[in-house]
């Protein structure tokens, strides 16, 4: 329970999370802010330059954090897919409600099939966007 104490104290102090966390928090970071939906809120922009100018002063390697964070992402975003995919028939059951309704996933699919997969990558470089887009293609 003291970690996560930590954790929260530390998201508004950016340097302080990155020496926290290490290379393993950075790569949970950017796999739950492009595949779990629940890293929307997560700093993933700033977190990423803050964590460049750390690796610039030698407290990480540029080339292993580089690689960890590129493959956090991508298996993030197939995660979030694979998420969406199995939980999306299931949920067009389910009657309208105030976290979802129907006529925007409808909104949604005909975004994607206009736009295709330009849009998959347009939406990584928003925050918000870029952690729901892979679950609404699956």
């Amino acid at each position: 329970m003291d970690q996560l104490r930590e954790l929260f104290a530390n998201l508004s102090d950016l340097p302080a999370l990155i020496k926290w966390a290490g290379y393993f928090g950075l790569t949970a970071i950017v796999f739950a802010e492009t595949g779990l939906m629940v890293g929307f809120f997560l700093p993933g922009d700033s977190l990423l330059v803050t964590a460049g100018l750390f690796a610039e002063r030698g407290l990480f390697n540029v080339y292993l954090l580089g690689l960890m964070l590129n493959v956090a992402a991508a298996v993030g975003n197939s995660c979030g897919y694979w998420i969406g995919r199995a939980t999306g028939p299931r949920v067009f059951t389910r009657d309208d409600s105030l976290l979802f309704n129907k006529k925007h996933v409808f909104r949604a699919q005909e975004f994607y099939a206009r736009h295709g997969r330009l849009a998959i990558v347009l939406a990584q470089f928003m925050p918000i966007v870029r952690t729901f887009s892979p679950v609404v293609a699956g």
